[in-house]
């Protein structure tokens, strides 16, 4: 194998280095670049195949994020001890890389692309997704591939109005924003993040601040790929024969710009639905393995023409106008069993929301590169069946695609929850879309907003989201409002927002070309308020705010501090007092002996209030003057033992049983006698002195 030449290029970004390096590792692979910001170092390959797969009709490229173990210096879990199936995280990580590259590869290309990114060092300080993403742009670049150009990512944070580029973890938690920003030198291309209701004009210098630094990356990685050893490498894009090309054009073009833009959605899709049939009739017959080619070519002609009208008559497919939000409708509680649900549709996209209420022990457990194991109570799982595009196919477990929209739901929801010391439930939102036609993500947050609130669960405002869209021919450029399967498949931006009237809480940004100006997303999202602040006028006619009672099968919880040295009088020996309280109630008893907090639940608001009462009981002080219903625990010649608090007993004295003499203790109390009593006296021992006579 011949030896490659070692490339090293270091440039501070944020405060700190950012190193790329290629020729030292992996140098089978077409592209291979080791990307390193402090302690954290990821290691992007590309390969690309040297045959073509004619048969697809969309660009062949993979992409997979992992994450070793190793990295952050530990030993997986589970029982073979070795990283499996990716986590969420990574699949999450994975979509950001294919939304950063994507916009920027030929929709004509068919050789397999292959991009792998594997984390080989992690700090906390570190994230190393956008270092994934400047990685996978410089593998690309090296490797010979000839259609690409350069770009960088950044992660902006915000504190107390100050932007961070790269910021820590510990920074993160405290932050008001969090962005995942790429972009080429042009502009941006793709935006994830989350935000505390977060104005858009914040949002917009945030882009700026990304913009300004990824402008850097790029001129650092244009050094790295100059001095890298690359020979442009010959990859044919798949083209239609032309004859072909000309012929379906000439039956076809004329009719379809006849299509007029007052027509329904309906009328135009009928209509072209027979231009479709006629087109095969026509000429399947002399060019029978061609039907492909027949409809990439139709698919075209319908792409110009949409975009024609909207450009030239301000008129969209189906006939309505830039800013209209197609009809909205909301309901609630339409599910009896459940703790609360939701269905919001908005034109040809329906979403059904339903909440779960569970207790701490539903917590999802999340065991990644952190140092410490983190705890979710909250989720959102959204699922996308075949059925809602009116479409056959397997079902199988969530894609990446399921993944990333629940994601997105969930960042949009969480500022809004109550926190957990007020509301100690861990909740779980399922969204089924039932219909699909532009934007089901945001339906899921609406459906989501709407849940939550036929729930119970005390959120501090209701939520919206919606779907935004590009149209930019030449000069000229069109910003769509609720933008429909067709706009999003066929145009050029969908910019998904969402938030309360107050501010944006999470969005998601994908651009098909080669990037979009701080202008332009300027006025989406103007567009993305005032269509937020209408859905939500929509929503708060069906409900306004959170009922005031769980459903009455959700479980009652109670959450009791406690102190530190009362947590093993709640245990027991060997568990025996926690087990008594459990069977006694049949409530759920949790300890957390970090926090110093015990959550009790039930089905049953009964079960939960007397297993309350018994732990108060165990951690409750003695008090002399206080009386005591007690048991009576043990006889003996000189008194009798009662227990007038769990695990706490004390003597009454043969002189403290009755007004009377007393000769025989056993004549006057027996074990297992329940009887009240004052406590008269803790002496220094601790040891508690009772009397019955004194009651």
């Amino acid at each position: 194998m011949q030896e490659k030449k070692i490339v090293k290029i270091k440039k501070e970004i944020g405060g700190k280095t950012l190193t790329l390096e290629a020729g030292r590792v992996a140098r089978r692979s077409d592209g291979a670049v080791l990307v390193q910001y402090e302690e954290t170092i990821v290691l992007v390959t590309v390969v690309i195949s040297s045959t073509t797969q004619e048969e697809r009709d969309f660009i062949p490229l993979v992409v997979d994020y992992r994450e070793r173990a190793y990295a952050a210096g530990k030993i997986p879990g589970g029982f073979f001890k070795r990283e499996g199936r990716p986590s969420d995280g990574e699949i999450l990580a994975s979509r950001l890389i294919d939304r950063s590259i994507r916009p920027l590869l030929p929709k004509e290309l068919r050789n397999e692309v292959q991009i792998i990114a594997t984390v080989l060092s992690a700090s906390e300080s570190s994230q190393p997704p956008t270092l994934a993403i400047i990685g996978a742009s410089g593998a690309l670049s090296i490797s010979g591939f000839p259609y690409i150009q350069p770009i960088g990512a950044v992660r902006v944070s915000m504190l107390k109005g100050e932007f961070t580029i790269n910021p820590t973890d510990s920074q993160l938690k405290e932050s008001e924003l969090d962005l995942v920003v790429a972009g080429t030198k042009e502009g941006i291309i793709m935006v994830e993040g989350e935000a505390r209701e977060v104005e858009g004009e914040v949002i917009l210098k945030a882009f700026q601040e990304a913009h300004s630094c990824i402008k850097e990356i790029i001129q650092v990685q244009e050094k790295f790929i100059s001095q890298a050893e690359t020979e442009k490498k010959e990859f044919p894009l798949y083209k239609i024969e032309e004859k072909i090309k000309k012929e379906i054009e000439e039956y076809a073009k004329d009719k379809i710009e006849s299509i007029e833009g007052d027509w329904t959605k309906e009328r135009k899709d009928s209509y072209l639905d027979k231009i479709h049939e006629e087109v095969l009739t026509q000429f399947l017959p002399a060019y029978p393995d061609k039907e492909r080619d027949f409809l990439i070519i139709l698919e075209e002609l319908k792409k110009e023409k949409m975009r024609q009208l909207i450009i030239g008559e301000t008129k969209r497919w189906d006939a309505r106008g830039l800013d209209e939000i197609r009809p909205i409708s909301c309901e609630v509680g339409i599910l009896p069993r459940v703790h609360g649900s939701g269905l919001f549709a908005r034109g040809g996209t329906q979403s059904l929301v339903v909440a779960t209420l569970g207790t701490s022990a539903d917590e999802q457990r999340i065991n990644g590169l952190q140092r410490e194991e983190i705890s979710k109570r909250f989720m959102f799982h959204y699922n996308f069946p075949p059925f809602s595009t009116g479409e056959t196919r397997f079902l199988r477990g969530p894609g990446r695609r399921e993944i990333g929209h629940g994601f997105l739901a969930e960042r949009a929801l969480l500022p809004i929850l109550p926190p957990e010391g007020s509301f100690p439930y861990t909740i779980r939102l399922v969204s089924d879309i039932l219909e699909s036609n532009g934007s089901s993500s945001m339906a899921s947050v609406c459906a989501g907003s709407l849940c939550l609130m036929d729930a119970g669960v005390p959120i501090s405002e209701p939520i919206a989201g919606i779907g935004i869209g590009l149209i930019k021919e030449g000069d000229k450029t069109v910003i769509l409002t609720d933008i429909q399967g067709l706009e999003d498949r066929l145009g050029d931006m969908d910019f998904k927002v969402a938030g309360t009237r107050t501010g944006i809480t999470a969005l998601q940004l994908d651009i098909k070309i080669s990037g979009v100006s701080l202008e332009v997303l300027k006025g989406a999202l103007e567009k993305a308020k005032r269509a937020r602040n209408f859905i939500l006028e929509e929503m708060e006619k069906t409900i306004k705010s959170p009922r005031d009672q769980l459903s009455q099968y959700a479980p009652h919880i109670a959450i009791l501090s406690i102190p530190q040295d009362k947590i093993g009088n709640i245990i027991g020996p060997g568990g025996k007092v926690i087990k008594g309280i459990i069977k006694e109630t049949g409530a759920e008893v949790e300890i957390d002996d970090i926090e110093s907090k015990v959550s009790i639940s039930s089905l049953d608001r009964e079960s939960t209030k007397k297993a309350v009462d018994m732990i108060k009981q165990i951690i409750q002080e003695p008090k002399v003057g206080e009386v005591y219903l007690g048991k009576v625990k043990k006889v003996t010649d000189f008194g009798a033992f009662v227990e007038i608090l769990p695990g706490r007993e004390g003597l009454v004295h043969v002189s403290e049983l009755s007004d009377r003499f007393v000769k025989n203790v056993s004549d006057v109390i027996k074990v297992g006698d329940e009887i009240s009593v004052r406590l008269i006296d803790i002496d220094e021992l601790g040891r508690l002195n009772l009397s019955k006579k004194k009651v």
